[in-house]
């Protein structure tokens, strides 16, 4: 299982369609997990989180990489 990141347009009432996909590197499913507030990787897999600015910005930090501001970004588990 990886940790997966999508982002889709603030307002989608024209365009619902997906604008940024970015898989994490499992080594760090953990790490996120935590940063998110769950408690395992298990208790993360109980669905997609839409992610708040201060989220966004602990992410970023954690895998080296700027995230997408102008987009919301939602956050899972995939297989």
């Amino acid at each position: 299982m990886h940790i997966c990141i999508s982002g889709f347009l603030l307002d989608t009432s024209e365009d619902d369609s997906l604008k940024f996909e970015l898989d994490l590197d499992s080594s760090l499913n953990e790490e996120i997990a935590t940063l998110l507030g769950h408690k395992s990787l298990n208790a993360m897999a109980e669905g997609e989180w839409l992610m708040s600015s201060e989220q966004i910005a602990q992410v970023s930090k954690a895998i080296g990489q700027s995230l997408p501001t102008h987009l919301q970004l939602y956050i899972g588990l995939e297989q």
